[in-house]
């Protein structure tokens, strides 16, 4: 099966791209930035927000895994545009693409699609225009909530993600910054369990088109513990708090509600002491090898 992964080159997108030629299919990566790495892989040089680019990708595949977008809480609160444009007008063109071409798709939304940023509000405008192409139109847009992934391969900035910056801190001998009091509660998922499970909604036959997945353990962590945990598998570091950041309520709560993953088998995550494992030797390697080419 030909899969387009549109937003192929990024961090989810790159591991999806694994997974599917893990599983005997076949990746073609439509993305703006090209592909940077040696993986045999089909790609073409588009944007999401371009709809000839985007329909003439969709007519090759058999199938698409939607994941280009704009991230950033805090950082797209100021200028707004960036992430309308893609978010939801590149989706928009996706969308309509595989209406026309009756293909079948898988489009990633956000497990904070309450929060009032202009990341939770473009995710989640897409996420309500999938349920109504699927109503109005009858396509097969699966809606899978990834709630925060993390894993080897993400990076640090310029969008915030807090396993890059909670190891690398202390890989550095400085303190890990956590916004308010560290109390909010996230729901860790290895970025190889979110791509597993975008790629059973775009190839298993289960039906749901009205419904969403949330794709996360179900195992509910604060930001403390969870900065904790990063300082035991490191071995050293400490904790400094700083002020929320905007966008971000204080005392937040994004949790995957497991059960409805049900219709897409049984659930077997990477428990987090193993994932940061993994990671922290990841982010090891690369101050390694940053070093040694000073």
């Amino acid at each position: 099966m030909k899969v387009l992964v549109t937003g192929g080159s990024g961090f989810i997108g790159s591991h999806t791209v694994r997974r599917l030629q893990h599983l005997g299919h076949d990746p073609i990566i439509l993305d703006h930035r090209g592909w940077a790495d040696a993986i045999d892989c089909e790609t073409i040089l588009g944007d999401v927000r371009d709809y000839t680019a985007t329909s003439e990708a969709v007519a090759i595949s058999d199938g698409v895994i939607h994941l280009a977008g704009v991230l950033g809480t805090a950082e797209t609160i100021n200028e707004p545009l960036p992430a309308v444009e893609t978010n939801i007008l590149g989706s928009l063109n996706v969308f309509k693409a595989c209406r026309h071409y009756n293909r079948p798709a898988v489009y990633i939304a956000v497990g904070n699609h309450w929060m009032n940023n202009s990341y939770s509000i473009t995710k989640t405008t897409a996420e309500r225009f999938a349920f109504m192409f699927n109503q109005e139109h009858g396509t097969r847009i699966a809606i899978v909530r990834a709630l925060n992934a993390y894993g080897p391969g993400q990076k640090a900035e310029p969008v915030r993600k807090i396993i890059p910056n909670f190891i690398l801190p202390c890989l550095n001998d400085e303190p890990i910054i956590v916004y308010g009091d560290g109390a909010q509660i996230m729901d860790m998922i290895h970025v190889t369990d979110v791509a597993d499970y975008l790629c059973r909604a775009l190839l298993m036959d289960h039906g749901v088109y009205g419904k969403v997945f949330e794709v996360g353990t179900g195992r509910a962590l604060t930001v403390n513990q969870i900065a904790q945990a990063v300082i035991d598998e490191v071995g050293t570091g400490s904790i400094e708090h700083a002020p929320m950041r905007p966008g971000e309520p204080a005392h937040s709560v994004v949790l995957a509600d497991t059960l409805t993953l049900e219709p897409l088998g049984p659930t077997d995550f990477t428990p987090l002491e193993v994932g940061l494992k993994g990671t922290v030797n990841y982010y090891r390697h690369v101050k390694e090898l940053s070093t040694s080419l000073v």
